[in-house]
């Protein structure tokens, strides 16, 4: 991969589901063994408690636990805390109490529902930043928020010294290229959008922060590769391959975690639950979803 971009948490972390018991308790033993899963199958890091993980449903004190968890079993493998929240002054303290579990860097998301404005997203950001030595990833995801960081101001965040990149699931091409052109190559721009990683490659995306190398860790990551190495019909390939399973995995109906929840257990890794309000995937989505897997070799 000797033409790809600096990447400080490697090309490839799988934003992690958080495993429960039957009860809707966290299952942390199941959790460390879906890390371990994760990191043996294409993942170089690990994003917890993040939109995948069910962030909004877990307490204080479970993050916490889930950060201490993973990060014991990673190794030498990043892993990064997502401790954003809609409340400043509580980002703050937690990102305080996340710091000393052990993680490597933290994983900031947009604050969902209130809306602030691009001044309130840069004020809260750089609060978030100052409270702690470790390195920092923005979130920009406006379809769960309610409301997009615009280039400019992740470009002004990126002038904060431990704001390191972003994980960008706009999903809108043109923002990602204003993105790089205002930003310095260090500032680490991270798909968050699985089915728009290859084409914001060209424009200087670092790698992805994915769902779907929960179950394609492997082809994901070797897609990744491919491009950089210059093989680029064959990253077109696996882009078109793997396309079909991040739709199945992101229907219209259901929201995510629920469907890769039910895709990994058709891998033969069941991860539980969903805590409500959100639940189990439609039966009526789940042949789809195993079509796709089957014939893209994941079955």
């Amino acid at each position: 991969m000797s033409n790809a971009p600096y990447a400080p948490f490697g090309p490839l972390l799988t934003a992690m589901v958080t495993p429960f018991n039957a009860d809707f308790s966290v299952d942390y033993e199941k959790a460390e063994q879906v890390a371990v899963h994760l990191l043996e199958n294409g993942s170089s890091g690990l994003i917890v408690s993040g939109t995948t993980g069910e962030s909004p449903t877990l307490t204080p004190e479970e993050k916490l636990e889930l950060f201490r968890r993973v990060k014991k079993v990673a190794g030498n493998a990043p892993i990064v805390a997502n401790t954003g929240d809609n409340e400043t002054a509580f980002s703050v303290e937690f990102t305080k109490q996340a710091a000393q579990t052990g993680v490597d860097a933290i994983l900031m998301v947009v604050p969902y529902y209130n809306k602030p404005s691009q001044e309130g997203l840069f004020r809260h950001f750089s609060a978030i930043a100052a409270s702690v030595e470790l390195p920092c990833l923005l979130y920009n995801v406006p379809g769960r928020t309610g409301r997009n960081m615009s280039a400019a101001t992740q470009a002004r965040l990126s002038a904060v010294p431990n704001i390191i990149g972003t994980k960008e699931a706009s999903g809108d091409m043109i923002q990602t290229a204003h993105i790089r052109a205002l930003t310095d190559e260090k500032f680490a721009i991270y798909s968050g959008d699985d089915a728009a990683t290859l084409p914001m490659l060209p424009l200087g995306c670092c790698g992805c922060i994915s769902v779907v190398a929960h179950i394609a860790g492997k082809p994901f990551r070797e897609m990744l590769e491919a491009f950089w190495s210059g093989d680029i019909a064959k990253a077109r390939q696996l882009h078109l391959r793997l396309l079909p399973v991040i739709e199945a995995i992101f229907p219209a109906n259901t929201p995510s975690p629920a469907p890769i929840k039910a895709a990994l257990k058709m891998q033969g890794l069941d991860t539980g639950p969903l805590r409500l309000p959100l639940v189990e995937a439609e039966a009526t989505e789940l042949p789809a979803l195993k079509r796709a897997l089957e014939t893209a070799g994941l079955l």
